[in-house]
């Protein structure tokens, strides 16, 4: 099943669920993450349920994955400094670190990769800012995604894509997202695991029904 990790339908967006859900499954998704949207089914395709969680503290962290587990499929949570980094990645209900392009290169290094490995945390790569952005900070963001990359080889931990996607027109096709991942040393046969990587992350949930 390839899913795009992270989309955004209107209210947070400018696009209705149902229309990313379609445009998704003409570029070739089988299934979405659609944070803070009940799951369901759209026109064939699985939207499942995800949630961002913001807190700058572990503590607080820790509240919100307890309340939210049980009505989210995924919950993501933002990265931060290295310590906090290592504290998230040892919770249970975690299932995504993401924004890591966001944080200091020395946010996540081979000790927080390993704990990733073991606990089987995915990272995020956040398709977005290879898009929008430009200079400095596109380069930036492509350094991260190659030290991930890197750091992979030796310790590793899933991955997951997600366009973060606003809009239908900030949705990518899998062709699309192989040739951009190309651009920090990732395969063909590692995108397609990427793409893969939340049918094996997420345990099966409640019976969904096709909504009309």
């Amino acid at each position: 099943m390839q899913t795009d990790a992270s989309v955004h339908p209107y209210p947070a967006g400018n696009s209705s669920l149902r229309r990313m859900a379609l445009e998704a499954g003409e570029l070739g998704f089988d299934s979405i993450v659609a944070v803070d949207i009940p799951r369901q089914i759209l026109g064939g395709i699985q939207v499942f349920s995800g949630v961002i969680i913001k807190e700058l503290q572990i503590k607080d962290v820790i509240a919100a994955v307890k309340k939210k587990e049980r009505s989210s499929d995924v919950i993501f949570v933002n990265a931060g400094d290295n310590s906090f980094n290592r504290a998230v990645l040892t919770l249970s209900g975690v299932h995504v670190l993401r924004h890591i392009h966001k944080t200091h290169r020395s946010s996540f290094d081979h000790v927080t990769a390993r704990i990733a490995a073991e606990r089987q945390i995915a990272l995020d790569i956040d398709i977005y800012p290879l898009v929008h952005l430009r200079g400095v900070h596109r380069q930036r963001t492509l350094r991260w995604y190659e030290d991930l990359v890197r750091l992979r080889k030796h310790y590793p931990f899933p991955l997951t894509i997600s366009s973060n996607a606003h809009s239908v027109l900030d949705l990518r096709s899998p062709r699309e997202l192989i040739n951009l991942c190309a651009l920090f040393g990732m395969s063909p046969e590692d995108v397609e695991s990427a793409l893969s990587a939340l049918d094996r992350l997420i345990s099966p949930q409640r019976p969904v029904e096709e909504v009309s």
